[in-house]
């Protein structure tokens, strides 16, 4: 055992005089190692997460997520009633529990108050996560009833930052909207909800099973009874479910369905493809970096033909010689790997200051001792893939008595590694291209609106001094006098919401009805979004107007009934008839909406989707509730002002801050302009776009760098031939042509496999691409003008060396 470890250290330290004695060589290989080691390792650990790190769940393979899916939602869902009856009889299920859907804005109102994120979930909600409280306990179903004792989960974020981790915190109280809450227990570091909202404290639910009477949705998770499957139970529920639905209007149960999925899959949702093209890209310049660093070891094998021939005179044996060879490239992979953790920091780093929602979970990404191992992993795999074919490589048998031999080497190897380098490229690039012309059109397509000089600062009016609809009145009354008199305004409204976002309100088209025409009985018709706005609304974001007007002071009235359909509604409810002074939207007493305009479409959720339709009712100076027939007065306390400025937006933002922060010194604002809203909506196809971009083109610079090595190294091969050829009458032009022709030979044979390899990577693209098809041909040409470009700019100068060789002095040198 000794001598192994003895001779191994030998082999080590003689492979560190070998770095030492050619840097150049080394350098080169360290660099390419490190290269593609740091990179993998930093998008592993950025895609860990999301694809492979355990959940922070107990057996978490049997945690699910169940409900119906409908119109009214993209996730799945149950209302009240159906969830009282699948806790009743949970069938597959073992224990289930549920939490409202949507996080609530709650004042902490203390001597220094803020804005916190609440959830409300049930009492059991830890105990089937599986999740333990890391201080304290859960709720009690006394506190989970109406009017128990009030009671709250604290993050582990806010019991540090706000509390200095103060392990004596229970029991004590916590003003939330001016009510006491005591504090129960603190939730884990590791604490996650199975949704990936974001909460800093958690309420109870405090369902009423024997008087809920409430339509809001609750998120329903559930454990599997051991050995059942999601399929299995989504089967078991299927009668029930059935049975319940049979209280729906038949022209809406079509629409309607089950959906029982694990929890993973439920929180990563469409990024799996996003992270598996990511790791695949990043894989395939690793592949790139070892065929690049094989070739260089091969060239070096050459030249050490004569040392390792002494050495096998010398006694050496065959597994001597390879052992030393793979010593030699597990170090330079070592040296090239502790770079590359270094490196990996760095993009990893980079990665969460320029998109950090670009991939669930991504801010918690860092390079930890899982990390680590996969780079240990990666880089041992690393120094023998690129190691083993010079290992194995047979020295000559002549070397020793003094002969040397001109004949041509035979490259096939090398020639197959540099294949196998155009051929990852020309994936890498054509994926590339799809997502940049994804980008582009994502970019370039129509909102409906102009985004320019346009500030938006949005707020929740606190329940403490806020209760009363009064009180509420009076202080966007006073926030509306005050911002019409800043100057440098050119137009300004207040809203319920904005877009490009996804929390507008929204109801089903059927439940729209037009006056003297019946429901129409097919379906929900889809889901219509619509916004209370002030008259300023279209003004301030530049939505056109095309047919009739907009709002105005008169629509503000309470007797005045008055609504502005988008095109794509106004084209839906009336395709054939001028929507402009038609009315809709019956009332509770009788009230109709007249349609007074229809406004251009909008982009609602950015323009990853298609305009969906919706229509715009004016916010009057007194809210009307019973009005839209869905909105709780409580609603009204958020709003968002919207303001198109003449002068600097950062300006207007500092003035509407300041009108904010006179009216109520302790009301939290959030202010940002429409560009960066717009931004942050975008950054996950950004990032996608420009990593796979900065990754084909660091496999383009690698292959590159491989395909001037191997040229150099076979024009040198080949000058004895290229002189006999010079000196029978060989032009130059041909001597070019016959140095190029093997290039140019592997690139045709790389770029043909891989054009293959990336129609089908393409497909597995499809749901990142937005108006670009996977078969589009533009990227692959544009890939294959590239590798051809490279190609010959790799390979012109050994091709131009070699064309300028004296026959005469390389033939007497031979």
């Amino acid at each position: 055992m000794l001598s192994v470890v003895e001779t191994g250290w030998r082999d080590v330290r003689l492979a560190l005089r070998g770095i030492r004695r050619n840097r150049a060589f080394s350098l080169t290989a360290i660099l390419a190692a490190a290269l593609g080691i740091g990179a993998t390792s930093a998008v592993f650990s950025a895609v860990d997460r999301t694809l492979f790190r355990p959940l922070p769940y107990r057996d978490e393979g049997r945690l699910v997520s169940a409900g119906m899916m409908t119109p009214l939602d993209s996730n799945e869902f149950m209302f009240p009633d159906g969830y009282f009856s699948l806790r009743r009889a949970p069938g597959p299920f073992e224990s289930v529990t549920a939490f409202q859907a949507g996080t609530i804005a709650t004042d902490l109102t203390d001597d220094r108050p803020i804005r916190l994120r609440a959830l409300r979930v049930e009492a059991n909600f830890l105990d089937v996560l599986g999740m333990p409280p890391l201080a304290g306990r859960s709720f009690t179903r006394d506190e989970d009833r109406p009017g128990g004792a009030r009671a709250v989960l604290i993050s582990y974020g806010l019991w540090r930052d706000r509390f200095a981790a103060d392990p004596h915190v229970l029991g004590r109280t916590l003003p939330l909207d001016g009510a006491p809450a005591e504090i129960v227990g603190v939730l884990p570091k590791d604490f996650l909800m199975p949704t990936l909202a974001q909460a800093d404290v958690l309420l109870p639910l405090v369902l009423n099973e024997a008087r809920e009477r409430s339509g809001r949705a609750l998120r329903v998770f559930a454990r599997l009874k051991p050995g059942v499957t999601p399929r299995q139970a989504m089967a078991e529920l299927q009668a029930p479910f059935q049975d319940a639905i049979k209280s729906v209007p038949p022209q809406f149960r079509k629409e309607i369905s089950l959906r029982v999925r694990p929890v993973r899959e439920r929180q990563v949702g469409d990024a799996r493809a996003a992270s598996l093209a990511l790791l695949g890209a990043v894989l395939a310049v690793l592949l790139i970096s070892c065929s690049n660093i094989a070739s260089l070891l091969l060239a070096r094998a050459v030249a050490r033909d004569r040392e390792l021939a002494v050495r096998r005179a010398l006694g050496a044996t065959r597994w001597r010689l390879v052992r030393q060879t793979l010593t030699e490239s597990l170090v330079l992979s070592a040296i090239g790997g502790a770079l590359g953790c270094v490196l990996a920091w760095m993009l990893l780093r980079a990665f969460t200051a320029i998109a950090p929602d670009a991939l669930p979970r991504i801010s918690e990404a860092s390079i930890d001792a899982r990390v680590l191992f996969f780079t240990l992993a990666i880089t041992l795999a690393s120094g023998v893939l690129f190691g083993i074919a010079p290992a194995l490589r047979r020295s000559g048998s002549l070397l020793l008595s003094g002969w040397h031999s001109t004949a041509p080497v035979r490259d096939g190897l090398r020639s197959a590694l540099v294949t196998v380098e155009i051929a990852f490229s020309m994936v890498l690039l054509t994926c590339a291209g799809l997502l940049i012309e994804s980008f582009w059109k994502l970019e370039s397509a129509p909102l409906g609106m102009q985004t320019d000089r346009v500030v938006v600062a949005r707020f929740v009016l606190g329940r403490q001094h806020y209760s009363r609809d009064e009180q509420q009145l009076s202080f966007f009354s006073e926030l509306e006098h005050r911002l019409a008199s800043v100057p440098g305004l050119d137009a300004v409204a207040l809203a319920d919401s904005v877009p490009p976002s996804g929390g507008m309100r929204a109801r089903p088209l059927a439940a729209i009805d037009i006056e003297g025409r019946p429901r129409r009985p097919e379906g929900t018709g889809g889901m219509v979004g619509w916004r209370f706005v002030t008259p300023g609304y279209f003004a301030a974001l530049g939505i056109p107007i095309v047919q009739g007007r907009g709002f105005n002071d008169q629509d503000r009235d309470p007797d005045a009934f008055a609504a502005v359909l988008s095109g794509s509604l106004a084209r839906r409810l009336f395709p054939h008839e001028n929507p402009i002074g038609q009315r809709i939207l019956s009332g509770p007493q009788g009230q109709w909406t007249t349609v007074v305009g229809v406004a251009r479409d909008v982009a609602n959720v950015g323009a990853k989707r298609e305009s969906e339709p919706e229509y715009y009712i004016v916010r009057k100076a007194a809210p009307d509730f019973n009005f839209a027939n869905q909105e709780p007065p409580t609603g009204w306390r958020a709003a968002a002002i919207v303001a198109r400025t003449a002068i600097d937006p950062k300006l207007a933002a500092g003035s509407i801050r300041g009108i904010l922060h006179e009216l109520d010194p302790s009301l939290p604002v959030e202010v940002d302009t429409m560009r960066q809203r717009l931004r942050e909506l975008d950054q996950r196809p950004r990032f996608h776009a420009i990593l796979l971009a900065v990754f084909a083109a660091l496999g383009v610079l690698v292959a590159a760098v491989g395909l001037y090595g191997v040229m150099s190294y076979l024009a040198a091969q080949r000058t004895r031939e290229i002189g006999v050829r010079m000196a029978l009458g060989a032009t130059r032009a041909h001597i070019v042509r016959l140095t190029l022709w093997p290039a140019l030979r592997w690139t045709a044979t790389g770029a043909a496999i891989g054009l293959a390899a990336s129609l089908a990577c393409a497909r597995l693209l499809r749901s990142l691409l937005f108006h670009v098809q996977p078969g589009d041909p533009s990227p692959a040409l544009a890939a294959i003008m590239v590798l051809c470009a490279v190609t010959l700019i790799s390979a012109a100068a050994p091709a131009r060396r070699a064309s300028r060789l004296d026959p005469m002095d390389t033939l007497r040198h031979e």
